[in-house]
């Protein structure tokens, strides 16, 4: 698994679109320091950007390596390899070199402005930790629909589908469940349903890890009057966790059954 990991990485790092996809981070992080000279302000922008943009274009990398190395796959398969070595090897390597991308495009910029000697440094840390975990999550989800469809398009469709009920669609039912309900208490409700979007789950980190209350929303606002700011932080990490985990199983899972 960690050769193919390894070839997959490297294959990846090599590619134009991880130099186009890290150098978006690069100008537009630069861009937005030399704007600003507050971090916390910083670290706002790059989430509303991250949020969008790292699931989004997790889910794009995960289907069209998928899809364009079927014949590399099918060679590898015909070794007495295992298949979830092969698939987990594969998703790593995705995974990896889009979060190495998000890291150092974001990362150095901070870095030269000196984060790390402010008092910023936690919600830093905290940023680069939901684009890390935004990468894992959505390429895993990219595989296990990949896997399971073998029509490309099919594929494309449903991957670009999930991306958009998680960015858009699902804060939309949700709002309007609020809207329709809100003679009920609906504190646990807004409660769980935040936990079952991480792009939902990855703004309440970052925001109650800023602290602040006047963006945090309904949901967020819920998080830290029931756990806590500390409490809530780790809830999220926790759950956050589980999505990265319930993708891999889901993988390991469709890899056994499936007759390639």
């Amino acid at each position: 698994m960690l050769k193919i990991l390894k070839y997959s990485f490297y294959d990846l790092i090599r590619s134009r679109w991880t130099y186009i996809y890290c150098g978006f981070y690069l100008l537009f992080t630069l861009s937005l320091l030399w704007l600003s000279s507050d971090l916390s302000k910083v670290v706002i922008s790059l989430m509303n950007v991250v949020l969008l943009l790292c699931p989004l274009i997790a889910t794009m990398f995960g289907v069209m390596y998928y899809y364009n190395s079927r014949e590399f796959t099918e060679l590898l398969l015909a070794q007495p390899i295992r298949r979830t070595s092969i698939f987990f090897g594969q998703y790593l390597g995705v995974a990896g070199s889009l979060s190495a991308s998000w890291l150092i495009g974001t990362g150095i910029p901070f870095i030269l402005y000196g984060v790390f000697g402010s008092a910023q440094a936690g919600n830093f840390f905290t940023l680069m930790l939901v684009g890390v975990a935004l990468s894992f999550i959505f390429s895993g989800l990219a595989f296990l629909i990949a896997l399971n469809n073998e029509n490309r398009i099919k594929g494309f469709g449903l991957a670009i589908l999930v991306w958009l009920f998680f960015a858009v669609i699902y804060d939309g039912l949700l709002l309007l469940s609020l809207a329709w309900f809100s003679e009920y208490p609906l504190e646990k409700f807004s409660l769980t349903a935040s936990m079952l979007n991480p792009i939902d789950l990855s703004r309440i980190l970052i925001l109650l890890k800023l602290d602040i209350s006047a963006l945090m929303g309904f949901t967020g606002a819920v998080f830290r009057k029931f756990l806590g700011t500390g409490f809530g932080m780790s809830v999220s990490l926790i759950v956050l966790t589980l999505w990265i985990i319930l993708p891999t199983l889901g993988i390991r899972r469709v890899s056994l059954r499936k007759d390639f």
